[in-house]
């Protein structure tokens, strides 16, 4: 018995062996970028998220960049990836967006937010939709109507901050607030305070196993998804009988219950659905990572309270924010800046090969996927001098040296191409509005040591904890619903 176990183990071995010799080979006569696709079925997918939980913000890229450089080929979450760290593929990949690939993430990831999701829309119904949400989002919509909500909202929530605060979870409630507002006009509430526990819940599903009998966090994120969907479903259902009746409201529910877009309750309960994770997660991650940047770097700080403060003065007594002062705050937009390129809340995106592509004397089989990383090129030494450093007075020296230095074509944190991120203003106004109220109401100091961690997303280990004191000036009356 000892002996027919060893031989099976042998045999185990040797096929193995012979499976990665012969897949290897196949690699170099195809013309695949270099690379490991590792082990059989699970390729190096384990290596990608034991290297993630480490300290470094890319060491699985950083690694394999070293070996075969900046375009390589592995095998994680199931199918063989070309990865990309070059701007110039990764603008490609982009650029060429419905042409030679199309958008492919995980099923985890799909089944959670839909097929009807902006994320994994794809040809004209894509176009259709996106357009829709910039018209939402743009900077004269911004300056109009939902400037006054962000700040509102931001103040409203800042008036209940004392002692210890977790910065993670008020900068959530913040966004989503915002979220919920700009999509169904909804004031916070205990409505939409339950509706933002489900989400915590159904966004932790998003990198799991998407296997229910596998995997608790994930059928913990499928059971939050179904009571989401279902909030949803009312609220779309009341407001189409009242959009029958002739009532409608200006926010993005009116828009897909207007007009002829004939959407269904699923396919629009799916969109929202979608935006709120888009609105809620990422830019409250930003948030906090700015302040936990600047709280790391005195002088950045220090120079972002004077800009703040002058705003402040010139205020007088009112201390609701214009759209002439957030276009007054140009430190502000370096910090901004500087927290986007370092944080890199989206690493980048995957994307599936329509046809066999050609590039770099290479070539991506149809089929595969790719991985265009963002992270990879905003942390290289080559595109940004101490990459790893926050450092937001490097974008006053590279927006005063002219455009031969300009880093847009390096500089993609909300991506880029027909799937550029529609809400990319909202967010800097966002932040740049959160950051005011922060630096002229308080002072603070780390309530204890916490690091970052980058999987499944980037984000603060222990959400942030920061003890805060009212600055005089910053204190007074509550801001009324």
């Amino acid at each position: 018995m000892e002996f027919l176990f060893s031989f099976l183990v042998a045999i185990s071995v040797l096929s193995s062996f012979i499976f990665v010799f012969l897949r290897n080979s196949r690699c170099r006569r195809l013309r695949l970028p270099p690379g490991n696709l590792g082990l059989p079925l699970i390729g190096e997918t384990l290596q990608l998220i034991s290297a993630y939980k480490t300290e470094n913000p890319e060491p699985f890229i950083d690694e394999r960049v070293n070996r075969f450089g900046p375009i390589f080929t592995t095998h994680v979450f199931g199918e063989p990836t070309v990865f990309s760290s070059d701007p110039e593929t990764n603008r490609f990949i982009l650029q060429n967006e419905g042409k030679l690939f199309e958008c492919s993430y995980p099923s985890s990831i799909s089944n959670l937010l839909g097929k009807h999701s902006l994320l994994l829309m794809k040809g004209s119904l894509h176009k259709r939709m996106h357009s829709l949400t910039m018209s939402f989002a743009n900077s004269s919509i911004i300056r109009d109507h939902l400037l006054d909500d962000i700040d509102r909202l931001i103040r409203l929530n800042m008036d209940s901050w004392t002692d210890r605060v977790f910065l993670m979870e008020e900068a959530k409630k913040i966004t989503f607030e915002l979220a919920v507002k700009q999509l169904m006009s909804f004031d916070p509430g205990e409505w939409t305070e339950g509706l933002r526990k489900e989400y915590v819940l159904l966004i932790e599903g998003f990198f799991s196993v998407p296997l229910p009998l596998f995997s608790t966090t994930y059928r913990r994120a499928i059971k939050a998804r179904t009571k989401v969907a279902e909030a949803l479903r009312l609220i779309v259902r009341e407001r189409r009988e009242e959009s029958e009746a002739g009532e409608r409201k200006e926010d993005m529910l009116g828009a897909l219950l207007g007009g002829d877009n004939a959407f269904s309750d699923e396919e629009i309960v799916d969109f929202l659905l979608a935006l709120l994770v888009a609105g809620y997660e990422t830019t409250s991650t930003i948030m906090t990572l700015a302040v936990k940047f600047l709280t790391e770097t005195p002088l950045a700080q220090a120079q972002l309270k004077e800009e703040h403060d002058q705003i402040r003065a010139k205020k007088k007594s009112s201390k609701t924010l214009e759209w002439s002062d957030y276009k007054s705050m140009p430190f502000t937009q370096c910090v901004v800046n500087e927290t986007l390129r370092v944080a890199n809340i989206i690493s980048g995106v995957f994307r599936r090969a329509m046809t066999d592509v050609h590039i770099k004397g290479y070539i991506i089989p149809k089929g595969w996927k790719v991985f265009a990383s963002f992270r990879a090129v905003h942390l290289d030494q080559d595109h940004f001098k101490d990459a790893r450093t926050f450092n937001p007075w490097r974008w006053q020296v590279l927006n005063n040296s002219g455009a031969s230095t300009s880093p847009a074509n390096v500089f993609t944190p909300f991506g880029g191409g027909p799937r550029l991120c529609p809400g990319y203003e909202l967010a800097r106004v966002e932040l740049s509005v959160f950051l005011h109220h922060l630096i002229t109401r308080f002072s603070w100091v780390p309530a204890e040591d916490d690091k970052l961690v980058f999987f499944p997303t980037t984000r603060t280990q222990k959400r942030y904890p920061i003890n805060v004191q009212r600055r005089n000036y910053g204190s007074g009356p509550p801001c009324k619903q």
